[in-house]
């Protein structure tokens, strides 16, 4: 699979040895980095499409779905959910049933993608209930399936029919990925907030916040490089090469050090004392990101791998984490974890009296 799905949780900081060679000089020193952390829970893989090659590009030749879909992923595709969950899918669930030279069965189906397809991906579903967010409902996607021939990609697609894929088979340490999602939205706004244009003077007759002169007589319109009023954010956009700090296991799994470095004397997994600020405790598998990701907390974020070659030293350079900040994100954060609060302030009043 050559893609993923997460979900922006916040940001901390983290600090890496770096070492660099000029010459006879050896530059040794840890630099500290913003660095943002992404859930990512198990994907669930629920069918797979062929495409073959036309003339126009790409087409769809074949679909297939999965014998037994969750709800959550079910109500992704009706609008009227109370009204369609009796029968949704019950036909289609049918065609695992009949028999393999059936014109209706799905093995006849995958067939033909093992045939005459090109391309071949999978349909990937989050699992969002895992995270205790608002909203239950599965986000879908399409992940494409890289590396051998065809029939090996269709036979690999269908053994994941039902089956969890988590993000460490998808994406190593080290590696640059693309991040793909919407930014923060901040409704509709003025020329100078949204192209930082340069206000006028005091006395400016009708605002002062505008553009002086949005073009000339003739041609009698205004051209598309004059700045106008209109929405700002909310934009999908895709960053790429954003490198992979750390691959952290999931506090489901019984894990309790996944934030532990070699600075550290005490063990701490990666939510930080209070939690993340609206977002809470990151309990599954995460991603700790170089840098900055688009979007507010909780914002699903689709993770790709890169398309451009990471050429650059900073890219290919295996990193060696010291530190991973768990202090509270909510003020000046002085503890990385309770127990360290505790040996220091000493046992509480409201502790000692429960005692």
């Amino acid at each position: 699979m050559t893609a993923f799905m997460g979900f922006k949780a916040g940001m901390t900081h983290c600090v890496k040895y770096f070492e660099r060679r000029d010459g006879k000089k050896v530059l040794k020193k840890d630099i500290v980095h913003a660095a943002s952390v992404i859930e990512c829970p198990p994907m669930k893989v629920i069918g797979m499409v062929g495409y073959i090659e036309t003339p126009r590009g790409l087409r769809t030749l074949q679909t297939v779905f999965a014998q037994h879909l969750d709800n959550d992923v079910k109500r992704r595709f009706y609008k009227n959910w109370t009204n369609s969950k009796k029968k949704a899918f019950t036909k289609y669930a049918e065609k695992h049933t009949v028999d393999k030279k059936d014109k209706k069965s799905v093995h006849r189906d995958i067939a033909r993608i093992s045939k005459y397809a090109s391309t071949v991906r999978v349909i990937c579903a989050t699992q969002n209930r895992k995270l205790k967010l608002r909203q239950n409902k599965a986000n879908v996607m399409e992940i494409q399936v890289n590396g051998g021939t065809v029939q090996k990609k269709v036979e690999w697609a269908y053994s994941k029919f039902e089956q969890e894929v988590t993000v460490g088979e998808v994406f190593e340490e080290n590696e640059c990925i693309d991040t793909i999602g919407v930014t923060k939205g901040h409704g509709t706004q003025g020329v100078t907030a949204r192209y930082g244009v340069k206000k006028l003077k005091r006395k400016t007759h009708r605002g002062l916040r505008r553009i002086g002169c949005i073009g000339a007589w003739h041609p009698a319109a205004v051209k598309w490089t004059v700045g106008r009023v209109g929405q700002m954010g909310y934009h999908s956009r895709t960053e790429i090469n954003k490198k992979i700090y750390k691959i952290g296991a999931g506090k489901v799994h019984g894990v309790k050090d996944n934030a532990t470095c070699a600075a550290d004397a005490v063990e701490k997994n990666i939510t930080p004392m209070g939690g993340f600020p609206h977002y809470g405790e990151v309990n599954e598998d995460y991603l700790l990101v170089k840098g900055q990701i688009m979007g507010t907390k909780k914002r699903g974020i689709m993770l790709r791998k890169s398309i451009f070659p990471c050429t650059k030293n900073w890219m290919t350079e295996k990193i060696d984490l010291k530190f991973i900040d768990t202090a509270s994100k909510l003020g000046h954060g002085r503890f990385q974890t309770a127990e360290e609060k505790d040996k220091f302030l000493g046992p509480l009043a409201s502790k000692q009296s429960k005692q």
